[in-house]
């Protein structure tokens, strides 16, 4: 049988504890399942078993990551027939390291990050990539604490750069909640006749097709891209796309694509070119599976662009 796991992460005193306490007082989400609340940190606030809408929950502290495991995890679903797991994360681990030791029958119901809008820029400035890590992992960011005096752009652009598709919430002081409602249009015309990708936004474009590819589907489009070759592939086929930098330095990686051409060119590695081609999804070795596949229209050698780094 699955067992549904709701996560819940963010940096120390953020409010998790809160959320929870206030989540499972609520009878519409407590219906008396076999529960383990699983704390990887404590704060301040301490839970208040006494006042949960069901008495059916087992609380399990953990001091250390590494003192646990899927075996260890095991056991205690199994002793207390557990049916659902609630996790209350240490900001100060990245979330990889419990969806490795996550067992097999534990499945991801919903992944939630809580900030404090009082610390998150400090968090943000000086613990970046995991601040990133959070954000990129949730469904939704909530940001408590907050009151009008705070530009809601500001922390909409930050968690727009771990992804499109998150929530964003504000809890204000007062208790009520607001959706964050800031449209994000896209930086160029995807209604064009030729979509063209400006150096400079590239990072947003790589990471749309990826998330929104059928929108994509059909289109031509027309950007600048370093070539990686491969001896496996086709003569008529390259990999072409950006080095793109998440949030640091230690997150740099190669967003690209398969490319396939009908002209004779002699495509380098490193070889910096501007390709107009239109856009195909469809099965492909390099994707093992279905993926993006750019039929050149045509492509040109051409000089780098003043910053090689795609950046959001």
């Amino acid at each position: 049988m699955e067992i549904p796991v709701y996560f819940f992460t963010g940096f120390l005193e953020s409010g998790k504890t809160k959320f929870i306490q206030e989540m499972m007082t609520d009878d519409r989400f407590n219906e008396g399942e076999n529960t383990l609340l699983l704390v990887f940190e404590e704060g301040e606030e301490e839970y208040k078993p006494q006042f949960f809408a069901s008495p059916n929950v087992h609380i399990e502290y953990v001091e250390d990551i590494e003192d646990i495991n899927d075996e260890v995890l095991e056991v205690i679903v199994k002793k207390h027939s557990i049916q659902r797991v609630i996790v209350e994360y240490n900001g100060m681990y990245e979330v990889s390291k419990f969806f490795d030791i996550m067992p097999s029958k534990w499945v991801l119901a919903q992944a939630l990050m809580i900030a404090d809008s009082n610390t998150f820029f400090n968090f943000n400035a000086n613990m970046r990539q995991l601040t990133f890590d959070k954000m990129q992992c949730s469904e939704a960011v909530i940001f408590n604490r907050f009151d009008d005096s705070k530009d809601k752009m500001e922390f909409h652009k930050t968690v727009r750069a771990a992804g499109r598709k998150i929530d964003i919430l504000y809890e204000y002081t007062d208790g009520h909640v607001e959706p964050d409602r800031i449209p994000d249009p896209l930086p160029y015309d995807i209604n064009a006749d030729i979509v063209e990708i400006k150096d400079e936004d590239y990072a947003e474009f790589y990471r749309d097709i990826c998330e929104e590819g059928a929108k994509y589907d059909g289109k031509i489009l027309s950007f600048k891209g370093i070539v990686a070759v491969d001896d496996s592939l086709p003569k008529n086929t390259a990999v072409l796309g950006r080095h793109i930098m998440t949030c640091c330095e230690a997150d740099i990686f190669y967003g690209a694509f398969v490319c396939e051409y009908r002209q004779v060119i002699d495509l380098k590695k490193r070889d910096w070119v501007k390709i107009t081609a239109k856009v195909k999804f469809r099965k492909h070795d390099v994707y093992e599976g279905v993926g993006p596949v750019f039929e050149a229209i045509s492509i040109e050698k051409c000089e780098k662009p003043q910053q090689e780094l795609a950046t959001f």
